[in-house]
């Protein structure tokens, strides 16, 4: 009895697209074999979904070749909403290209070609092969002698699958967009044209996710930031290195100082560093070991090589270290605004969220081994209030343990993985371990925020140390007289304020709340006469510490008040000859909500209140 003829039997024929057959997801044509425990996976499961993808690529490979039979097909795999595959082809495919080829996937999905798996030697899966360069590279990496194909229809490919049982089963699917890829992910190799799809169980799945990627096209922080005039970048500067406009540097201002006020309050001493070092001392660090990619190249300086830093830590520990410390003295905590440089390939850059040069809200805390365990619980309430106070309340979190490369001791990692682990169970916050994902020098909790549109986003980090104390022999002296290593955590509640601040407007679409608004009220006059007036208002506002902002230009007032809204200024206060005579003005939000006139003494009083309580 096959797998399929058994979901038949139990009614699940029509549902299930594989079978789970003690733990390993298969093929419904497969054999079921004697007392196995058979699970049924339908296209909503996880690997479900996986397999639906993943079929749907055959499916598009299949079009491609049927379509344009010079295509030298690669490899198609299924990827996080969708699926891709890379073909060789002479000339890139065009968005007409395209079209064709997902109206000629539906047609092979209406043929319900069934999905054959087949067995065969490498020797004679190379003769199934003829002219299919790519595939005989695949083959001659494959270990085994014997490789698995799927037949569908008039297609053959090299895969491990599992499938569906038919082309039929194919859910919703819709071709987006082409890219350049090099064969391999090696830029020695040739460059292959990459088409992306994406693929879901209903149609209703694939239209939400193409609305919210219409949303996401709409919050684009490029975009907005354009719109807003918030930032940019120019080659005549170079990639990756950010001008912050005005307007965008009086939110990085309010960052800056809630940040600063915050860890004043929390007991930090704020520092400051330069940006430059000799190379000695990242060879002390080990960033020149672990880092060394992630680096600019060395500056000559009078013979001595000089390194633009790509991290905060051996600064503080060189304050640190400026004078003896006493166990009394502990726990020490350092922060500081660093601007840091990293390279990163030009291919990778992305607006605000992946750059060279960028600020990191950085903190070092050196203390005694009695107080890891209460300082992570502490660092885990402070972040999260910080995480919350700019409007994120949905989070992921992430502990993550040694890497295959790693410097100090595996008793040393042991200890700094479990202090992590028992302030998250203590703290009674649900987290996932990321295996093999801590950074060289220690373990540590990763925290990624989820935006408007659930899209997750990491900016917080929390790391243990025990190696970079021991490197620059950091220590404090104990009670009995002896010096002892201190412990070392490194920390970062924003991460790169460049990145957290690409990740904001996106959130808020560019309408930040009153708190963090460049430009938080706008007054307009009806006409010239109220003018004086207007302009009475807007000292008054700027007196109270608001940022305010007059139009007297001689325009419509439907005009300017429209200006104000595209500007996602959050009041307009407008102006005219009855609000004049009442000594009063009339609040707007930019959502269009009209509020009662009000002096604008009230009005200071309740924008106030909502910048105090960081609300709308």
């Amino acid at each position: 009895m096959t797998l399929l003829e058994l979901a038949r039997k139990e009614g699940k024929a029509k549902v299930a697209i594989a079978a789970r057959v003690d733990g390993v997801v298969t093929d419904l044509a497969r054999p079921l074999p004697d007392g196995a425990k058979v699970e049924w996976v339908l296209p909503s499961d996880p690997d479900g979904v996986e397999i639906l993808r993943h079929s749907t690529a055959h499916v598009m490979a299949a079009a491609v070749k049927e379509l344009f039979p010079e295509a030298l097909i690669t490899i198609g795999p299924a990827i996080e909403n969708g699926f891709y595959y890379d073909f060789d082809v002479e000339t890139p495919f065009t968005p007409e290209d395209l079209v064709r080829i997902e109206e000629r996937m539906r047609e092979i999905v209406k043929a319900d070609h069934p999905f054959v798996r087949e067995e065969a030697t490498k020797e004679q899966a190379r003769i199934l092969f003829p002219g299919e360069p790519y595939k005989e590279e695949l083959l001659a990496a494959i270990p085994d002698e014997t490789v698995s194909l799927y037949r569908m229809g008039n297609f053959l490919d090299l895969c491990r699958g599992p499938h569906v049982p038919g082309t039929g089963r194919v859910g919703a699917f819709h071709l987006m967009n082409t890219a350049g890829a090099y064969w391999r992910g090696d830029s020695r190799n040739k460059m292959l044209t990459r088409v992306y799809g994406i693929a879901f169980a209903s149609k209703k799945e694939l239209d939400e996710h193409l609305r919210i990627l219409e949303e996401i096209k709409r919050r684009d922080h490029r975009k907005i930031g354009r719109e807003l005039d918030l930032f940019s970048v120019t080659d005549d500067i170079g990639p990756g290195l950010i001008l912050w406009h005005p307007k965008g540097s009086v939110v990085r201002r309010v960052m800056e100082d809630f940040w600063r006020d915050e860890h004043a309050k929390a007991g930090y001493d704020l520092v400051f560093s330069p940006h430059i070092a000799r190379l000695d001392l990242w060879r002390i660090s080990g960033h020149t070991d672990f880092y060394r990619q992630a680096m600019f190249s060395p500056i000559d300086i009078e013979g001595q090589e000089y390194q633009l830093k790509p991290m905060n830590c051996p600064f503080h520990i060189q304050i640190y270290k400026s004078r003896m410390r006493s166990y009394r003295d502990l726990p020490i905590r350092y922060a500081e605004l660093g601007t840091v440089y990293r390279y990163e390939p030009s291919g990778t850059l992305h607006g605000l969220l992946r750059v060279r040069g960028f600020t990191q809200d950085d903190a070092h805390l050196f203390l005694r081994p009695d107080q890891l365990d209460e300082e992570i619980f502490t660092l885990l309430d402070f972040t999260l209030f910080v995480l919350r106070a700019f409007g994120f309340e949905r989070y992921d979190i992430y502990l993550s343990t040694r890497p295959e490369k790693y410097a100090g001791s595996p008793e040393q990692w042991d200890q700094a993985e479990s202090a992590l682990r028992k302030a998250l169970e203590r703290k009674g916050l649900p987290f996932e371990v990321d295996p093999g994902e801590g950074v060289f020098y220690g373990p540590k909790i990763d925290i990624k925020i989820k935006d408007m549109l659930g899209r997750s986003w990491q900016c917080s980090t929390i790391q243990v140390d025990f190696n970079n104390p021991e490197r620059f022999n950091a220590t404090y002296v104990a009670d009995d007289g002896t010096p002892r290593r201190a412990i070392m955590i490194h920390r970062a509640l924003m991460g790169s304020l460049e990145r957290f601040f690409g990740v904001l407007v996106e959130h808020y679409a560019g309408a930040f709340p009153v708190w963090l608004a460049p430009v938080q009220a706008d007054v307009v006059p009806v006409t010239e006469k109220q003018n004086a007036f207007a302009r009475e208002a807007v000292t008054k506002l700027r007196a109270g510490g608001f940022r305010a902002e007059g139009d007297y230009r001689n325009e419509k007032l439907g005009y300017k008040i429209r200006e104000s809204q595209v500007k996602k200024v959050p009041y307009a206060l407008v102006v005219g000859e009855r609000e004049m005579e009442a000594q009063m003005v009339s609040p707007r939000r930019r959502g269009g909500e009209q509020l009662p006139p009000m002096p604008i003494e009230a009005f200071i009083e309740r924008l106030r209140g909502e910048a105090v309580n960081r609300t709308e």
